[in-house]
């Protein structure tokens, strides 16, 4: 497999079980024990997944988050404190693709980890016809194969989440997805029901590509079931 995951927490002894099932997946592991550390690791060898612990000596789990964000759109799991939910908000805003409440089950992060890689894997190795290379709808541009979006001919940084959120909404138009679905389609597997990740992936999302996030022209609120594209005149 050789995909590489670095795990930065504070807690050697989360890191030392997060290393041990990670690695009997077959996963490379590094880890670091605090924000400065993680950077450098990050800097220095190329990760397929980060996991990280929002609060850390030196650069907390925001910190972190934020500067990768700046030039890498490398997933992101996020290690929170149970029914801290502003904390949990507040990574995913900043750019995580998911998050773990502690204290967690080692397995559930493996599951959580592997989710997110095969959906990336199987983006990366999917063949793209002519017929879908390309969605556009009035000054949006989705580039399928170069997975790249464009807003009036501006490009836009979006995570591997965000795009794969988008490309599922506007390539089913006019087709509503409850939340559960998409975590469902999007996380490849069951969260118990929250939905929050949604909620603000969407809120992230329509900063990003709607000029007025309050009153988007694309994503579109169903109320009481959820989300979809607007209209059916895609090219």
């Amino acid at each position: 497999m050789n995909e590489r995951i670095l795990v930065a927490d504070d807690d050697s002894n989360i890191t030392d079980v997060c290393r041990r099932y990670l690695e009997r997946e077959g996963y490379l592991v590094i880890t670091a024990k605090d924000g400065l550390e993680a950077l450098e690791l990050w800097r220095s060898q190329t990760s397929s997944l980060i996991v990280l612990d929002l609060m850390m000596p030196h650069k907390n789990g925001w910190e972190v988050c934020n500067e990768i964000r700046q030039t890498e759109d490398v997933p992101i799991i996020m290690l929170t404190a149970r029914g801290e939910e502003q904390d949990r908000l507040m990574g995913l805003t900043m750019g995580a693709d998911d998050y773990l409440t502690k204290p967690f089950s080692p397995r559930e992060l493996v599951l959580r980890v592997q989710a997110i890689l095969r959906r990336m894997r199987v983006v990366q190795a999917s063949p793209v016809t002519p017929a879908e290379h390309t969605i556009k709808y009035e000054g949006l541009t989705v580039d399928v194969a170069k997975r790249t979006v464009e807003i009036s001919g501006q490009l836009i940084d979006l995570t591997v989440t965000e795009f794969e959120m988008l490309y599922l909404l506007a390539s089913h138009p006019g087709q509503a997805f409850s939340r559960t679905q998409i975590l469902s389609k999007i996380w490849d597997f069951s969260y118990e029901g929250d939905t929050t990740t949604v909620t603000v992936h969407i809120r992230r999302l329509r900063e990003k590509i709607e000029q007025t996030p309050s009153d988007p022209k694309y994503i579109k609120t169903v109320w009481g079931i959820g989300y979809k594209f607007a209209g059916d005149g895609i090219s």
